[in-house]
């Protein structure tokens, strides 16, 4: 449906962004929140869950790059990742393109926000979703993550909303204790802790959270135009110390070995070592 009608984002009261609708492609109201999927003038199609920017297909790269390749790069040998969230599927094709992943298994809870991606996202997924290697499954990420065996898995990649509404069990003390005990001895976690500028509670509360479970928290950082406010956080948790701390020649060969150099858009072996280095406004948010 043709509308050149603006859509405003309702994440802050304050402050916010708009689009200008070229064509409204679907809106959904499911078991979990309002779904809208439009055609914009300038960043393609968007994906809005409960009026919030989750995905653009203009910068989408950005956000999915680094938050998959950063820690199954850092780790070095990941062979099995569970994906938290993500329900567009970028994540999971991200995750599939290490050659090294045996098995990626994908929980989201809202299986609207899976078939609206299918339709009318197919390039953000791409040929993920009937990759063999790949476990997709509709239901809840809290109970799978206090189910499943210990050390079962290498990665824990967690693409979730703002720790409000369906996404707020996914910041608590539990699910960060059961993240830690399913993870292998040198397991880690990740996962998007908003843009601090405007959210420096939920980088601050989720860093402490994390630090109870995990010898290593920190973040790093990434520039996605569409999450307005200046860079976005990726919150870091891992068992072995250190681990983030791996130089960009080494970056580099991990990269060559598992098929991802010269792959993307925004990721870097440079880029990756440097987003560890934050802004002291950033930084002064980690203090445990």
């Amino acid at each position: 449906m043709a509308t050149d009608s603006w859509v405003n984002e309702t994440l802050y009261a304050e402050w916010g962004q708009r689009f200008l609708v070229k064509r409204e492609l679907a809106r959904v109201k499911s078991d979990f929140q309002d779904i809208m999927v439009f055609e914009s003038h300038s960043h393609g199609r968007v994906m809005l869950l409960d009026g919030v920017v989750q995905i653009t297909e203009a910068d989408e790269f950005v956000y999915q790059e680094m938050l998959t390749h950063v820690p199954l790069l850092a780790h070095g040998d990941a062979k099995r990742v569970l994906i938290i969230g993500a329900g567009d599927g970028g994540v999971l094709k991200r995750v599939l393109q290490h050659r090294n992943v045996e098995r990626a298994v994908k929980v989201e809870i809202d299986g609207e926000v899976i078939r609206l991606s299918k339709e009318f996202l197919p390039m953000i997924g791409g040929d993920a979703w009937t990759d063999p290697r790949a476990e997709v499954i509709v239901g809840d990420g809290i109970d799978y993550v206090r189910t499943a065996p210990a050390g079962s898995f290498d990665v824990i990649i967690v693409d979730s909303t703002d720790p409000i509404g369906v996404g707020e069990v996914l910041f608590t003390d539990e699910f960060y204790a059961n993240a830690a005990r399913i993870l292998s001895d040198r397991g880690l976690i990740v996962n998007q802790c908003g843009v601090p500028f405007m959210q420096a509670d939920e980088l601050r509360e989720t860093n402490l959270r994390r630090a109870r479970s995990f010898a290593e928290t920190w973040a790093y950082v990434a520039a996605v135009p569409t999450y307005v406010g200046g860079f976005m956080t990726l919150g870091w948790a891992a068992k072995a110390a250190g681990m983030r701390d791996v130089p960009a020649g080494e970056i580099r060969a991990r990269a060559e070995r598992n098929g991802i150099l010269g792959t993307t858009r925004y990721w870097t072996p440079e880029i990756h070592a440097g987003s560890f280095n934050l802004p002291p406004y950033i930084a002064e948010n980690l203090a445990k």
